[in-house]
């Protein structure tokens, strides 16, 4: 018997907590595998000279992703904020890294 069973906690309770559990680390795994593509991202433009963000590609990434909101049943406009959270920090990522890269470059001529 579980601690919160013995507590009288409703095991169909505590059966979807778990499985919230299980979702929310799903989720901090795909988030992290996610921030480690974009990362390389970040590095291929900063050596090819792009900008950080890509207005273009967030617009269809919006587009795409509410669809897919849509799709599964989960509110748009949530997908939506979601996302744009998401891109905020991918982009505060790659400016970093871009100017990281900057400050070698600066660094290296002046060597």
């Amino acid at each position: 018997m579980t601690i919160l069973a013995a507590q009288g906690v409703d095991p169909e309770l505590v059966r979807l907590r778990d499985s919230i559990d299980n979702f929310d680390a799903a989720l901090i795994h795909l988030l992290a595998e996610r921030f480690r593509c974009t990362q390389r991202v970040g590095e291929l433009k900063a050596r090819k000279g792009m900008p950080a963000s890509d207005p273009d590609r967030e617009a269809r990434q919006v587009t795409r992703l509410r669809k897919l909101a849509v799709d599964a049943k989960l509110d748009p406009d949530f997908a939506e904020k979601f996302l744009a959270f998401v891109v905020k920090e991918v982009i505060r990522h790659h400016q970093t890294i871009a100017l990281n890269a900057d400050l070698n470059n600066d660094t290296e001529r002046k060597d």
